[in-house]
């Protein structure tokens, strides 16, 4: 059964977008035909989905604010009644959510026509998108060993298979953790998400400024930046002395990853997986307005396994920062231990995994095309 049709929607974030990219290559690679629903934002992101079949649907959102339930209604219609119209040409064998708002419309209509249905939750806390759907779909793909806000009465159709990432993040897997001498350089890289982070360039060039001086003059960094802050941030590091390479967009963040001995960051869902694919130890700070705090509950897996240190944004100042950075820098055997822990809880097949799933929608007890047991645990008041 191969040369079949499948519909990905996701949202306009990469953190939606990124796992659907990923399993759209491998689908194409086993011979599948590949459409996006996504909106405006998504298709806009540079570098996913080149050459493959791209719809915007009408992201509605129905808010707490009674003023946004008729507008987000009549979206959430129009783009089901799109959906409906692409389907009937297209033919999926399956639509799979990635969570995000244009998402919801798509999987009504799959629902609607008859066509099996799947959503992939890429955090640790199950969004409302796929909250609202977990009850009509085939089958739920989650990322994490422990699921908040997922009701047990949807265990037996959800299947642990870890988060999608680059081939080229998988590929640093099987590569050695950089050289890491006790008088070496030290490689620090800072990222905090698609559109950087201003508390990180607040508080990291004022916590590696109270380092030693010895094991100051052994960074380099690279740290991603937002347009409003990088020329400051430039300049506090030139004032330090500090060897440092900034960025607003990182476009080759599989190479600096290989570079990179301790990664300072947000914990997205796809931060996470690729630090632990990788193999690349942290520290970590949540961002604190995510929807449902679930950054917080993204970083659980990879603190206990010892790979990673989460320090909550109310308590990241430089002087934490710089405690944190002077126990790891100046532990050369912990700081690869660390590295070794955070492999230890990465999933490289994840994209392999999720494809055989979703292959197996249309085909009769489609679950069982996954090789991996639902291993994961229902956690949080709300599961």
């Amino acid at each position: 059964m191969s040369g079949r049709h499948f519909v990905l929607a996701a949202g306009g974030t990469g953190g939606h977008m990124m796992p659907a990219h990923a399993l759209a290559a491998e689908l194409t690679r086993r011979g599948h035909h590949v459409a996006l629903i996504t909106d405006e934002r998504g298709a806009k992101i540079p570098g996913l989905f080149e050459g493959v079949q791209t719809h915007i649907l009408p992201a509605g959102r129905i808010t707490k604010n009674p003023l946004s339930w008729l507008p987000g209604l009549k979206a959430i219609l129009a783009g089901r009644a799109m959906a409906l119209r692409l389907f009937e040409t297209f033919k999926p064998a399956a639509v799979i959510g990635f969570g995000g708002y244009p998402a919801f419309p798509a999987l009504l209509a799959a629902k609607s026509a008859r066509i099996k249905t799947a959503v992939h939750e890429q955090n640790a806390v199950l969004g409302r998108v796929n909250r609202l759907m977990a009850s009509r779909v085939d089958a739920i793909a989650v990322s994490y060993s422990k699921i908040e806000r997922l009701s047990p009465k949807h265990v037996g159709k959800t299947w642990m298979v870890g988060n999608p990432v680059r081939d080229e993040i998988v590929a640093l897997r099987d590569k050695p953790f950089p050289p890491f001498l006790e008088d070496g350089v030290f490689r620090v890289l800072i990222i905090g998400g698609s559109q950087g982070a201003t508390i990180l360039s607040d508080v990291v060039p004022d916590g590696l400024s109270l380092l030693p001086v010895a094991l100051r003059r052994r960074l380099q960094v690279t740290q991603q930046c937002r347009a409003e802050d990088i020329d400051r941030v430039r300049a506090r590091y030139a004032e330090l002395g500090i060897a440092a390479d900034l960025a607003t967009y990182l476009n080759d963040v599989p190479d600096r990853l290989a570079w990179a001995h301790l990664v300072i960051a947000r914990a997205g869902a796809s931060t996470i997986s690729e630090l632990t694919c990788a193999g690349r130890p942290a520290i970590l700070v949540p961002l604190p307005s995510a929807t449902d705090d679930h950054q917080t509950a993204n970083v659980r897996d990879m603190v206990e396994a010892g790979g990673a240190r989460s320090i909550p944004q109310q308590r990241f100042t430089a002087k934490e920062l710089a405690k944190q950075m002077q126990k790891l820098g100046l532990d050369t055997e912990g700081l690869i231990n660390a590295a070794s822990r955070a492999r230890s809880v990465g999933r490289p097949y994840a994209t392999r995994d999720l494809a055989d799933l979703v292959e197996g929608l249309d085909r009769p007890a489609a679950p069982q095309a996954v090789g991996v047991a639902p291993e994961f645990k229902l956690a949080g008041a709300g599961a």
